[in-house]
């Protein structure tokens, strides 16, 4: 049995306000490294909205999965350099509050910065539905906003 895999990429710089606020890290749509050969991350959302502009849109960082399972995740994130003392990632299940499902956050870390370069990576594991849509998000306490300059999104469904 094949399992359903979403892989997406994140090769320019992405702005991050320093507002203490947690932010949906977007990805382009297709090209590239990024992978959806199961459509979970494409501009025609499942909901019928349509995404214009990938940049500016927090719905361009969602993978809505194909099928129910259990998914496995990595994530990769890199930072520019900054004057923060921490730096905050999460998985999320519904992060815009577009389903009946209340916004659901796990796999938190809130880290120091390393003393080179600020490249983290993790992996979680949790159960995921069609309707349900998926983000990363991120955070930080620089006074200034920051850029994050690489991110991996990946989802893997085993049924």
């Amino acid at each position: 049995m094949a399992i359903p895999v979403c892989s997406l990429i994140l090769n320019e710089h992405q702005r991050i306000a320093g507002d203490g606020d947690y932010h949906v890290v977007r990805f382009p749509f297709g090209g590239g490294e990024s992978y959806d050969a199961e459509g979970m991350h494409q501009v025609q959302q499942p909901d019928g909205y349509e995404v214009t502009d990938w940049r500016t849109d927090d719905r361009s960082g969602l993978i809505w999965p194909s099928v129910g399972g259990w998914g496995v995740f990595t994530v990769m994130i890199q930072w520019e350099a900054g004057n923060y003392s921490e730096l905050r990632d999460q998985l999320v299940r519904d992060p815009l509050g577009l389903t009946d499902n209340p916004v659901d956050t796990t796999a938190t870390d809130h880290r120091r910065p390393s003393p080179g370069m600020q490249a983290f990576t993790k992996h979680h594991e949790l159960f995921v539905h069609p309707d349900v849509p998926l983000a990363i998000r991120v955070s930080h306490n620089d006074s200034g906003s920051r850029d994050l300059v690489h991110a991996q999104f990946k989802l893997a469904i085993h049924t």
